[in-house]
């Protein structure tokens, strides 16, 4: 039986589960300090985003009884998970359990910008009768462009084709088998060619932003940019300064290159819809990751 550390939360049944299996849970965040001290007097550790485990955090654990971290999501950018490998404490995530929450969510924030959803909102509670100024637009007949095709694009790919979206895609590892409905492009194309675009990849330190001033500029004037992946991969000041100019219509935008962001010129941004890393947050898909969970528990212990 195991000593899991459960760092952010996790879906009370799972941990119920995981009780009745005979492991021990300690429901706790701890800061770093906290964490280099303590963690190794456990076997695993849950993480969700707010827990980041870095070098100095593994360097402080290595040669303890800790042997497994899980991140309770698909991206594991939280955690230096070469670092982690190369010291013998094993790595996994829960890639298949939020797909579909991400993706709509996505498709939700595309209505928001298209309808002006996220400003009316506010404004509307000012007391203010904007009518005339949200001259909206509809998604069907628009260009969606992807980059990056992995389980979410796909899932964001089928709802947007659904409202009769024409979506294309670019993707490190080429066009996909099975799926003709959708174009396969190079990042120019889609740059340029795009009404909408979402981003679904990973961040890389090596790679930076993928979308920086020079792509901004190779895209259609008035496009609107999603991005629910992870932070860094948009120029957080470049997407600002392209808002200015009105390059982008609107952006919208569930993660940011620190969280909580500290960026107040883009979270105050008028033609910006902001969500606090959500992506993932659904009671279904809380459901699904803590099922996952159980099972990456169940090969280890």
């Amino acid at each position: 039986m195991a000593k899991i550390l459960v760092a952010d939360g996790m879906d009370k049944k799972a941990a119920e589960a995981l009780r009745d299996m005979g492991h021990e849970l300690v429901e706790e965040h701890l800061d770093v300090p906290e964490l280099k001290e303590k963690l190794g007097t456990f076997d695993a550790i849950i993480v969700r985003s707010a827990t980041k485990i870095r070098e100095e955090v593994i360097d402080a654990v290595e040669g303890s009884q800790l042997k497994l971290m899980i991140r309770a999501g698909v991206g594991l950018d939280n955690i230096d998970v070469a670092y982690a490998r190369e010291r013998g404490i094993a790595v996994e995530n829960t890639p298949n359990a939020s797909s579909a929450s991400v993706a709509e969510l996505a498709i939700g924030h595309m209505f928001s910008l298209a309808r002006f959803l996220y400003i009316s909102n506010v404004t509307m509670r000012e007391g203010k009768w904007n009518k005339k100024a949200y001259k909206g637009s509809e998604l069907a007949g628009k260009t969606l462009g992807l980059i990056g095709f992995g389980r979410i694009a796909k899932e964001t790919a089928k709802r947007a084709h659904a409202l009769g979206m024409k979506v294309m895609y670019t993707n490190r590892s080429g066009a996909k088998e099975g799926y003709a409905d959708y174009a396969y492009v190079d990042m120019d194309t889609l740059l340029a060619h795009s009404d909408f675009i979402s981003l679904h990849i990973p961040f890389a330190k090596e790679v930076g932003a993928v979308i920086d001033t020079e792509a901004f500029k190779k895209m259609k004037d008035g496009v609107f940019i999603v991005n629910c992946a992870r932070g860094g991969v948009v120029d957080e000041d470049a997407l600002v300064e392209a808002l200015d100019t009105s390059k982008v219509a609107g952006a919208a935008i569930d993660v940011f290159a620190e969280e909580p962001t500290k960026n107040e010129r883009l979270y105050t941004h008028e033609k910006v819809s902001v969500t606090p890393h959500i992506g993932g947050s659904t009671k279904e898909a809380q459901a699904r990751i803590g099922l996952e969970i159980i099972e990456i528990i169940k090969r280890y212990y």
